[in-house]
């Protein structure tokens, strides 16, 4: 798992390209010192997932399925993922090539997903026996309504990112070779704004999804997680004046190992 650093931009990649990034422990294991430490960067606005090569994800590894070593307390996996979810900036999945089964729940754990065109995803648990444990009964739902769902996890068919912009599994489907650009720019958008507006829309908006509707516009109203640091600032700077601070162009790359 490597983590580069770009503009306030946090990308994880998953780096096991010959295994088409299929997740094993120490996968999980790289990937949770990662969102744990970013959990308290205040330096980063937006936080990138995808994958080396030419795919994001083709799901659990079936050989660590069957591994009984585990090492792990009980749902490290899907804690993990639940982790993702709660990551106080937005986070976005960018995901190319196979997006399956335990690929496709960890995706459903970040806020955005964006995919290339020629990608596939799909949730395969049925084709190996398999019942979900990391996310999928409930996010897949969340994301294209309960029949839908029920009809992708009966089937463990596999969809092209063109039909699951069309049911909202993913936010966007774009031209394969336009796939970076188009996360860059998003991303550059969202740490354009304010972190702190950011990081509060995020919290409300989790926050809403367990609240009855009335209970959860009293709940905003009660500005529960207080203004964002720079308001002021961004206010005498008055419309049309970047106050992104000030940027480190550089690049940083940290390896947790695979």
């Amino acid at each position: 798992m490597l983590r580069a650093d770009h503009n306030g931009v946090a990308t994880l990649i998953m780096n096991r390209p010959e295994k088409l990034n299929a997740l094993n422990r120490a996968s999980f294991e790289a990937l949770r010192v990662h969102v744990d430490a970013l959990s308290s960067d205040e330096s980063i606005g937006c936080v990138v997932l995808t994958g080396a090569g030419r795919s994001f994800c083709a799901g659990h590894d079936l050989n660590a399925i069957s591994d009984t070593t585990a090492k792990e307390p009980a749902h490290y996996e899907a804690d993990t993922i639940d982790r993702i979810e709660a990551l106080p900036m937005p986070t976005v999945a960018k995901i190319r090539g196979h997006c399956f089964t335990g690929g496709l729940e960890l995706a459903l754990g970040c806020d955005l997903l964006i995919a290339a065109a020629s990608s596939q995803l799909g949730d395969t648990h049925g084709q190996w026996g398999l019942a979900p444990v990391w996310g999928m009964s409930v996010r897949l739902p969340e994301r294209v309504g309960t029949s839908r769902a029920k009809e992708l996890m009966f089937t463990s068919r596999r969809i092209d990112a063109v039909t699951a912009a069309s049911v909202g599994l993913v936010d966007r489907c774009v031209p394969d070779d336009e796939l970076d650009d188009v996360v860059d720019v998003l991303a550059a958008e969202i740490v354009g704004n304010s972190s702190g507006t950011n990081r509060i829309d995020k919290a409300l908006l989790a926050a809403g999804r367990t609240l009855p509707r009335s209970a959860a516009l009293t709940f905003e109203r009660g500005r529960p997680f207080g203004r964002p640091a720079d308001t002021a600032a961004r206010m005498a700077a008055g419309p049309g004046r970047s106050l992104i601070g000030p940027v480190d162009s550089s690049t940083r790359q940290v390896d947790a190992s695979h």
